[in-house]
């Protein structure tokens, strides 16, 4: 999750209910890890059922459960594998329909 110009990741979570939600935060990983580390340890914070933000004031607790959709900035090229679309392009953004 190394960036070419900082170590900061932001993740930006998507919830079921249509709220949206922002976090940043210094990178996981050691810059110099493997790639295969890097791949690992990004699956298994993402296979925890929660996720916890300590932030100065407080620490946020996410359950995955209700979540649709996560985003994570900078792009991190090192995951590959199953269920990875290399060299994807998005051409629309995800909508939802206006109750």
């Amino acid at each position: 999750m190394h960036s070419q110009y900082n170590n900061e990741m932001q993740i930006t979570i998507y919830y079921l209910n249509g709220q949206v939600e922002s976090f940043k935060f210094s990178q996981l990983a050691d810059p110099a890890a493997l790639e295969q580390e890097l791949q690992q340890e990004i699956r298994r914070i993402l296979d925890k059922e929660w996720w916890f933000f300590h932030l100065a004031d407080q620490t946020v607790c996410v359950s995955r459960a209700n979540v649709l959709k996560i985003e994570l900035k900078p792009s991190i090229a090192q995951i590959h594998g199953e269920g990875v679309f290399a060299n994807a392009q998005r051409v629309t953004a995800l909508s939802r329909a206006h109750e």
